[in-house]
């Protein structure tokens, strides 16, 4: 039965997988002050050109995986970007008791989404793509 929806699956997958960075993309559009202060408050360099990388990322990759077009390429750098955000924004063994509970769940979500990532990488987009009509 799944081999027969696999390609719509696959489609399903990307867009499900995209909204959660294209909203988040957008967000510190709207929030960029926000988003380069908040990079700042965990000492990291260069907070705006941070916050412009995490943009670029976020809003580029949801669109490549929307349409299906260098997906592999597109949903392993989004992985990297997602595990490398888990271990300097989610670090919850170095947070207070307090903040614990949350952080170790956003860093879990984020491992959980890496290994979408990391799937889409290695099977492709499917039929339903930017990828495969470019083969054909």
């Amino acid at each position: 039965m799944f081999n027969k929806y696999q390609n719509q699956l696959a489609l399903a997958a990307r867009v499900l997988m995209a909204i959660l960075f294209l909203v988040a993309g957008i967000g510190k559009i709207s929030g960029f002050a926000g988003t380069a202060g908040y990079i700042a408050s965990k000492g990291l360099p260069m907070p705006q050109l941070g916050a412009a990388i995490a943009i670029v990322v976020e809003l580029g990759g949801a669109l490549a995986l929307i349409a299906g077009f260098q997906t592999r390429i597109a949903a392993l750098a989004m992985a990297v970007f997602t595990v490398a955000a888990a271990l300097l924004f989610h670090n919850f063994w170095a947070m207070p008791a307090e903040q614990v509970m949350v952080n170790q769940i956003m860093f879990m979500k984020n491992l959980s989404i890496a290994g979408g990532l990391l799937m889409m990488s290695a099977f492709g987009a499917g039929a339903l793509s930017l990828d495969a009509k470019r083969k054909s």
